[in-house]
């Protein structure tokens, strides 16, 4: 189910509060374009600043405005395993159609805690579940002893998201054990689909998801060619959104430049400075948008 172009929807704001019309009227761009799943309240949905109830309320949209056409993976994760436990089952009872579970961060715990943290979810939420491995953001990462171990005891752990930036981390995952890896990185998800990865939790796929979707078509039906065509005209936009300042304030700024959303954000994310926001600019002239 969660394969090919997975769009990391950013939550649309209108004076301090959720903006539910823009939400609606984001789903339904992707519905149009062919995205393949549909990921609300991760890191590029300012998850962080979301209330536990803006969460839930978000995934509820999200899947009723879906109406399933697209399948929701709704981001439940936290580094409290009594919010996540709860923030997921909110999100089955909603509707979802899986769970993104981020590392728990700050607290740093030890691979057996984050073994025993996840497993507590698996265990009591009976659907699928997606690991979030991203140490740049969560200050500790998930070994590949512990991905196939959770993989091996919580046959509803189908897949993790590979944020690690190491091909050599993927490699090895993929030689040990059978989970669906996906790329956390536009910039890697051709090379990592080249060594078997199913799809990508896209930032890219808010603006452009026809060209992720074709990306990612391409590589899953073994057409390289085309596959390197569509990652080469994509990967210096990637890189500029996502390097430019940290995610999601590129790419909101850019969805705000072409009229899909305001360009708001949630403390302490704000405005991109002057110079940096030519430089978005001119990527996306470049680009052809």
């Amino acid at each position: 189910m969660f394969k090919g172009s997975m769009a990391a929807l950013v939550t649309p704001y209108a004076a301090g509060e959720v903006d539910w019309k823009t939400l609606d009227a984001l789903v339904d761009f992707h519905v149009a374009a062919g995205t393949d799943v549909l990921v609300p309240c991760g890191t590029t949905g300012e998850s962080p600043t979301l209330t536990h109830e803006e969460n839930d309320a978000v995934v509820a949209a999200v899947v009723k405005r879906a109406k399933g056409k697209i399948p929701v993976l709704a981001g439940t994760g936290s580094n409290s395993t009594a919010e996540a436990l709860q923030m997921t089952r909110n999100a089955r009872r909603n509707g979802a159609d899986g769970s993104l579970l981020v590392v728990p961060y700050y607290n740093r715990p030890t691979q057996e805690g984050l073994y025993r943290h996840f497993k507590a979810v698996a265990d009591a939420v009976d659907f699928p579940h997606v690991l979030y491995n991203i140490p740049g953001r969560c200050g500790v990462e998930m070994s590949v002893e512990t991905i196939c171990r959770l993989r091996a005891d919580c046959p509803n752990i189908v897949a993790v998201k590979h944020a690690t930036g190491s091909m050599d981390g993927a490699s090895e995952l993929l030689s040990r054990c059978d989970i669906g890896v996906i790329s956390g990185d536009d910039s890697m998800t051709l090379p990592l689909m080249s060594i078997g990865a199913v799809g990508v939790i896209s930032v890219l796929a808010n603006i452009v998801p026809k060209d992720v979707k074709a990306l990612t078509d391409a590589a899953l039906g073994g057409d390289w060619e085309t596959a390197r065509r569509w990652h080469f005209k994509t990967f210096r936009l990637a890189k500029g959104l996502l390097s430019i300042e940290v995610n999601p304030i590129p790419i909101k700024t850019a969805m705000a430049m072409r009229g899909l959303i305001q360009e708001e954000f949630r403390l302490p994310l704000c405005p991109m400075a002057p110079a940096n926001r030519e430089k978005l600019a001119a990527a996306l002239k470049e680009y052809g948008i």
